[in-house]
């Protein structure tokens, strides 16, 4: 792999060992991938603050700075951590202490959190705590090479801001904050960020429901590769786009589609394939739409309903308007918990706003910086969730061994007033 001058002497120790550990993990990872060099980078979405317990033994044997260099960077030697060389942000982490007698997470993992935000805030990490970054502030420019995990995250800053990532993990994002690299290669590239498949919408495709289901069959057909979206659907909103992206990380494994005319790299058809011909299109007609609501609801069989999860990815602060809406006057089943995700800097905005008194008022609860997913946490008891989350109905079952269902935010509502699932495709 070809490296500048800059780039072999910090590999050589230049400024110092933590940044020369971070380079001979880029290069080895860039060999790996048979990259040809590696990208100036100018932001970092990673995680280093959530808690496990192989942390909590790394930190108690020697404190942060080991527990960074050992997961963050893969490197077994002493090595004291210098501040983030470029904006680097926490992604989503565990429950923070608003869960405190609400998820049945260790008040453990909240304080070695806590330490961790402390130590981390110091080294110039930005705790957004969240998987949706973008919402709260952290917005890469159309062309700009970036490192970002999380896979809804990744979606998101490819097809909808035109930023250039590939789908980073822990260690790569650690290395890529002290130096400012990743490797060359994959959605870095302009060749490869062309579309693949074009996909031809016959039904409208108006709401949030629809736009989830969508995203389901688009990642279930390309699989890794890039949907290009056209046909019968309206202009979506940030909502829209977030969980369409969600849906086709999760049914496949996409980091970047095009919707000419609304994302920014393709205003036609032509523009999204290049120099490739058009290929046929696939059509999404009445009968996928029905195929894809029955397989998301396909892990649910009882009817009771004893958790209600909304905000998969966190939701935005429109979306809690909507829920606080939809549950206003109204009271939860004495059996059915409500729990709504949100980045905390969305969550200051309900509070002022007066959404998560209204939320709460019903039985609800707001919670910031994580999701039941990534925490592994739910309800005590909970044998049957519900979900407006194309994204929670596929993960969910199989990490916490409970029955989904899918619909709209009314439908979960619905549920959380009844204690029962009504919903259906209208």
């Amino acid at each position: 792999m070809r490296l500048t001058d800059h780039e072999k002497a910090m590999l050589d120790g230049s400024e110092g060992p933590a940044v020369a550990a971070a380079m001979d993990l880029l290069v080895r990872y860039g060999e790996a991938l048979d990259a040809g060099g590696l990208c100036d980078i100018r932001n970092v979405a990673g995680t280093m603050t959530q808690p496990s317990p192989a942390k909590a033994k790394l930190v108690a044997e020697g404190g942060w700075d080991k527990a960074f260099a050992v997961i963050n960077l893969d490197s077994d030697a002493d090595l004291d951590i210098p501040d983030m060389r470029i904006p680097t942000c926490q992604l989503q982490q565990g429950f923070g202490s608003d869960a405190d007698g609400v998820a049945p997470y260790p008040r453990q993992f909240v304080e070695l959190q806590e330490d961790a935000e402390s130590f981390y805030g110091r080294k110039g990490v930005n705790i957004l705590a969240t998987c949706t970054p973008y919402q709260v502030g952290n917005l890469p420019v159309r062309g700009e090479h970036v490192a970002w995990m999380e896979s809804s995250a990744v979606i998101y800053a490819n097809s909808v801001l035109g930023a250039r990532t590939n789908c980073e993990g822990t260690a790569s994002t650690g290395a890529a904050s002290l130096t400012g690299k990743i490797p060359c290669w994959g959605n870095h590239l302009p060749e490869n960020r062309y579309g693949t498949h074009l996909i031809d919408v016959e039904v409208p495709v108006r709401d949030f429901l629809d736009w989830g289901m969508l995203g389901y069959f688009a990642g279930d057909l390309v699989q890794e590769e890039r949907p290009v979206i056209t046909g019968d659907i309206g202009i979506p909103e940030l909502a829209d786009l977030k969980h369409f992206g969600a849906a086709a990380a999760s049914s496949g494994g996409v980091e970047l589609y095009h919707i000419p005319g609304i994302t920014p790299e393709a205003a036609t058809p032509g523009d999204a394939f290049g120099a490739r011909p058009v290929s046929e299109a696939v059509g999404y007609g009445p009968r996928e739409r029905r195929r894809m609501y029955e397989t998301l609801n396909s892990q649910g069989n009882k009817s009771d309903v004893d958790f209600i999860l909304l905000g998969c990815p966190h939701a935005s602060i429109d979306q809690v308007c909507r829920a606080a809406k939809a549950l206003e006057g109204r009271q939860l089943n004495s059996g059915t918990q409500l729990w709504m995700m949100v980045p905390r800097a969305l969550k200051a905005i309900a509070d002022r706003s007066g959404y998560t008194e209204i939320i709460e008022s019903a039985g609800g609860k707001l919670l910031a910086d994580s999701c039941p997913a990534m925490s592994r946490s739910a309800p005590e008891g909970t044998t049957v969730f519900a979900t407006d989350s194309a994204k929670q109905a596929h993960y969910l079952p199989a990490i916490l061994g409970i029955e989904a269902w899918f619909g709209t935010l009314e439908d979960c509502v619905n549920a959380a007033i009844t204690g029962r699932w009504t919903g259906e495709l209208r």
